[in-house]
């Protein structure tokens, strides 16, 4: 640090004694920018950003280089690399005889989780195989057993669920924490970096009776719906208080939306909110409901299937008043689709007002609600090869615009199990690539994004 203070001290020196000529003439102070040579200003920890001084100016010109008020370097590049994650300012002033002028940039280092797609595998309770955690990164890279090699623990026997909010990721293990088994019911971890903070065994798994589903609305309030019905836990007392009214929670997945929690119950929607220990809001739904999933603009997505006389439909509910706008589902297939069925993910899922839906078989619909116009997108069985089923239902990338599917050929671990990525541009599925035995009954597909 020395160095570059004496160096930077030298060189305004020399310009302060070679310039002295030029006090008559009209000042030209320098004028400054950085460049980040990727084109971006963040980075995952452990990567770095070479940035570069754009300097006008007819003077000769002494740089210095700040981060967070501390000087790193006087020449023209400057390499980022910070350990800690966190927010960082990056100053640069440039000095002549004329003058000085700094521009700054704002730099931030994430846990190399932050971003990406992570798939939750079950594992299988019979032979007691674990559940596993993959990760997608958004260049394409894929690493297997994430959670295990940030932690050196497994998951627990069919793990379920997945929920990241305020920078913390849940997930729940129907049979995780039983008696002499490895891995936890339930497992808190930094969603940046997925370092455990906070592990429940037996102690709290022996609360629930096959939990399947987890949301959070705040570090405190967490929900796990189980065969039981629904159940608020607190971590700062590991207080589980059962919600009154909840007896009957489908086993699909829960959403927050406008602060509260909206689950699925037989035909209706279950609004819960922290502090109350009973259900708030009854919404009667005249359909078979099958997915509950958040919308783009805070909102809840509802799919539901035919009963009796009612067709399905696909509704979007208000958060705040409960006000409903329903689409009508008329083509026959996808209405049987939204009937739901043996797959615990919702059987929808959401891009803006663009909505995807697919069937174990693999055929796979879209539904643009504003145009109330359903497509047929095509059959995954067609472009991919060894296919039993599409293990649970697709989910589109919040993003791209990509559908991912996993599809299996046995319920074990093998090579042909694959996650599928399909582009869906000119109104048909087009795969993109495979990733080939990463998966052993995957619970779903979470993408980082959806999450606050």
């Amino acid at each position: 640090m020395k160095k570059y203070s004496l160096v930077f001290l030298f060189l305004v020196g020399m310009i302060a004694l070679f310039s002295a000529c030029n006090d008559d003439e009209t000042p030209t102070p320098p004028i400054v920018s950085i460049e980040s040579l990727s084109g971006v200003f963040s980075m995952p920890h452990g990567d770095s950003i070479i940035l570069k001084a754009n300097v006008e100016s007819t003077l000769e010109t002494a740089l210095r280089w700040t981060v967070n008020g501390n000087e790193v370097s006087t020449d023209s590049i400057y390499t980022f690399n910070m350990n800690d994650l966190g927010n960082y300012e990056v100053k640069l002033t440039a000095i002549n005889t004329d003058g000085e002028t700094s521009a700054t940039e704002p730099v931030e280092v994430y846990g190399k989780y932050k971003y990406g797609t992570f798939v939750l595998n079950g594992g299988r309770l019979r032979g007691e195989i674990n559940g596993t955690l993959t990760f997608i990164n958004p260049q394409g890279v894929i690493t297997d057993s994430v959670y295990f090699k940030e932690n050196g623990e497994v998951l627990g026997v069919t793990a379920q669920d997945l929920y990241i909010r305020n920078n913390k990721l849940y997930i729940v293990s129907k049979n995780g924490g039983k008696e002499g088994k490895e891995g936890d019911f339930l497992v808190i971890a930094n969603a940046e970096t997925l370092k455990k903070e906070r592990g429940y065994h037996k102690e709290l798994g022996d609360k629930f009776n096959k939990a399947s589903h987890i949301v959070a609305i705040g570090d405190n309030d967490i929900y796990i719906r189980d065969n039981n019905g629904i159940s608020h836990f607190a971590p700062s007392t590991d207080v589980v208080t059962f919600i009154k009214g909840s007896k009957g929670a489908k086993e699909t997945a829960m959403t927050v939306a406008d602060g509260k929690v909206f689950a699925a119950q037989s035909n209706n929607i279950l609004v819960l909110e922290a502090g109350k220990d009973t259900v708030s809001k009854v919404i009667p739904i005249s359909g078979n409901i099958s997915g509950v999933i958040p919308s783009y603009d805070g909102n809840v997505w509802v799919s539901c299937g035919a009963k009796g006389e009612e067709p399905a439909k696909i509704i979007k509910l208000n958060a705040k008043d409960y006000t409903m706008e329903e689409n009508r589902i008329e083509d026959q297939t996808l209405s049987t689709i939204l009937n739901g069925g043996q797959a615990a993910a919702p059987f929808i899922t959401a891009k803006g007002d663009t909505l995807y839906s697919g069937n174990l078989a693999g055929k796979v619909y879209r539904h643009i609600f504003s145009q109330k116009k359903t497509d047929y997108m095509g059959d995954i069985k067609e472009s991919v090869e060894d296919v039993m089923t599409l293990y649970n239902t697709v989910a589109v990338h919040p993003i791209t615009g990509e559908l991912y599917a996993n599809t299996i050929k046995d319920y074990g671990r093998v090579p042909e199990n694959k996650i599928c990525i399909f582009n869906c541009n000119d109104n048909k599925l087009t795969l993109r690539t495979t990733y080939n035995g990463y998966t052993i009954n995957p619970s779903g597909i979470y993408f980082t994004y959806n999450f606050k």
